[in-house]
Formats: structure tokens, sequence, C-alpha cells
């Protein structure tokens, strides 16, 4: 392989506070999953934490940095899919708990010097208490980005399908909230989470280019290991390339039952569609 794309290269790996490895990433502990993916090609990962702190930073980065490979985002998925806390439970405990955890996970954010990214923890909504668990999210994510932007991190808002979360399912809606904020934030785009929500991926990442800092790619329907020959590849390549994109890519997909194979077909199929843009 030759040709690569000409942004950092990230796999999604669940932090070793994780009760079970996400099963959208590598199924293996921290150190392995990284070695692993340095051989396949990778430049680094994006960790999914459940609970860690800015005090695991220094272990977190040496880890990682062991491989080769380094820290480009953190993830906040376990924090809801694993301990079933969000922003906008009806329990005001459940409400606190999730938003100290996910401020844990922007300190975490700041000391590694990268993102920290919000999806699923935001929650859905019950009948009858809509407008009151929109109003907690709202009041909670302007925390967690002034939280990110005093620790040198920078939030970013994932806009996710109607089946995981009751908040912000496309780019527009995400982007209003992001424009609301007095800190820096953006957006993390998610091949799965658009064609879901049917919005076209292209057009989505062709428009909202300046104000993403991560894509995370999947193949289209399966949601498992991108395939050589995806015709929507070259295109989302060109569009990142033609909008100046400065952040990077994450492989956030089922893994088939063997990771290091599933991310070997994901970074072959990355490498001939970036042949585009030679």
């Amino acid at each position: 392989m030759t040709a690569r794309p000409p942004w950092p290269l990230a796999y999604t790996v669940s932090g070793d506070d994780c009760s079970s490895p996400m099963p959208l990433g590598f199924a293996a502990p921290l150190a392995e999953a990284v070695r692993s993916l340095a051989e396949s090609g990778y430049d680094g990962v994006e960790v999914q934490v459940r609970e860690t702190g800015a005090h695991a930073a220094g272990e977190l980065n040496r880890t990682v940095e062991a491989a080769g490979l380094k820290v480009l985002g953190i993830g906040t998925g376990p924090v809801c899919a694993q301990d079933r806390l969000t922003l906008t439970d009806p329990s005001p405990d459940v409400r606190r708990h999730a938003l100290f955890r996910l401020l844990g996970a922007a300190r975490l954010a700041g000391e590694l010097g990268v993102p920290v990214t919000l999806g699923q923890t935001r929650g859905t909504f019950l009948p009858g208490l809509e407008d009151r668990q929109r109003l907690w999210a709202e009041h909670a994510v302007p925390q967690l980005a002034e939280e990110a932007a005093d620790h040198g991190s920078r939030l970013l808002l994932e806009p996710q399908s109607r089946a995981g979360t009751s908040l912000w399912h496309t780019p527009e809606e995400a982007l209003a909230v992001v424009d609301r904020l007095d800190v820096p934030a953006g957006l993390v785009l998610d091949t799965h989470h658009l064609d879901s929500e049917g919005v076209d991926v292209v057009r989505a990442v062709t428009e909202h280019t300046a104000a993403t800092g991560c894509l995370q790619l999947a193949a289209p329907s399966t949601r498992g290991p991108l395939a050589v020959g995806d015709p929507r590849l070259p295109a989302l390549f060109t569009a990142l390339r033609e909008g100046g994109f400065t952040g990077w890519l994450t492989l956030e997909h089922t893994q088939d039952g063997d990771s290091a194979k599933a991310a070997a077909r994901s970074r072959t199929a990355l490498a001939d569609a970036a042949a585009v843009l030679s």
C-alpha cells in the first residue's frame, strides 16, 4: 500500500476502564489493540472511556505511544452504553453523575491535547418530559464545552440517528448548538448516522468540512469494515481536501469477529480510495 489519505487515520479502541470492549471498536485490551493497529498502518486511536479522568493521561499516552501511535481523540460512548448514564435522565443524580463523568473525560482529553466527543450520552426523551429533557441537555453541553476549553481540549458534538438519541440528528441541528457556545467547538460526522437519517454523506461533508474535527467511517448498510471500491470514499476524500479538512479519520464499525482483519480491510480500502488524491 503506497497511497494513503493525507489526514491521520485512527481506529476506535476501548480504554482499560471499560467493562468490556465497545462493539464498534477493536475487540482487545488497549495494549494489544494498539500493537495490532500499528502493524496495519494506522496513525492513532480514538479512545472510548467510561470513567477515566486526567490522572490517567500519562499511562494512557505511554501505552499508545509504545506502539508508535498517538491518541487523536477521546470518546464518551461507554458512559451511556455501559453505565446507562445520560444528561437527560429523569433522575437528577443520574444527570449529575453523567456530567461528572463527561467533565472527567474532557479533562483527560485536555491533558492529552486532543478533542473530546459527545454522542449518545445526551440521552433519549420520555413521553411528557421532552421539553424539560431538552433544557437539561442544553444546560449541560455548554458546561462540558467550557470544561474542555478550560483544559486545552475542544468539544466535538456528533449528530446521531434517532435510534440512539432524541437530540440533534443532523449536522445542521448539531451545528446550531455548537454555534451558540461561547468557546470553540465542532462536529463529528459519522457516515452510519448520516445514512440512518437519510442525509447525503458526501453533501454533508462538503457543506460542513470547516466545522468538522473528525469523520467516522463504516461501510454503508452493514456498518462493517470498509470495502475496496466503495464509490463514496474517493468522493469524500475529494470533499475533505477541497474543504481544507484539518481533522482526522476514525474507523468505527463492527469487527466481523476478527478485529485485526477488520482493521486491515478498512486500511486497504482507504489506501485504494486515496489514489484519487494523487
